[in-house]
């Protein structure tokens, strides 16, 4: 299973959170007997990588909000987030700036009137680049897991896209879905 012996779920993540409760992360690894965290290392308007251009569908380029965000389990960097929002949406709301979100983004997302209804994941592995190697301290030949989260809301327009990288060595995925 790897080093941290980390199991990782997206559920928690996919709804609004009540900020009486923390955030979402911290109450995910507290319930493993961990210590979750995160920094904001940047956020605000940034021109569209082709990637979350294409799926927000917005022209390669264009501005978007983006928070990035550097995920600790026990003090150690375990994920690099970076969340793009459309400028519509987000610009000029906490999205885009710094601080912490009480009850977390998606909470803010439904306070402005944007829930989402459907997400598509996509996993895929590589070796991360310099930056990614020493932000999350991997050895020079460990790959990373890189997941893309497409979050669409009742009426199939994009919201949100969350792009993760993380140490593959220490890192499940696991997905549980109920049917019917």
């Amino acid at each position: 299973m790897g080093g941290s012996g980390w199991v990782s779920t997206s559920l928690p993540y996919l709804t609004p959170w009540d900020p009486g409760r923390g955030d979402a992360w911290a109450a995910e690894a507290a319930a493993q007997g961990r210590r979750g965290g995160q920094r904001i290392v940047h956020a605000g308007e940034t021109p569209a990588p082709a990637e979350v251009a294409a799926l927000l569908g917005v022209p390669e380029g264009d501005p978007v909000v983006v928070r990035r965000r550097l995920i600790l389990l026990d003090d150690e960097p375990c994920e690099l987030t970076d969340t793009y929002y459309p400028v519509a949406i987000a610009a000029g709301t906490r999205l885009a700036g710094m601080a912490k979100i009480p009850g977390g983004a998606l909470t803010l997302l439904a306070e402005l009137g944007h829930v989402g209804v459907l997400v598509r994941e996509d996993v895929t592995a590589g070796m991360p680049d310099e930056e990614e190697r020493r932000a999350l301290r991997t050895a020079a030949e460990e790959p990373v897991l890189r997941l893309v989260r497409l979050t669409l809301d009742r009426d199939d327009r994009p919201i949100q896209v969350d792009r993760m990288v993380m140490p593959a060595l220490r890192q499940r995925l696991r997905y549980q879905i109920r049917i019917g």
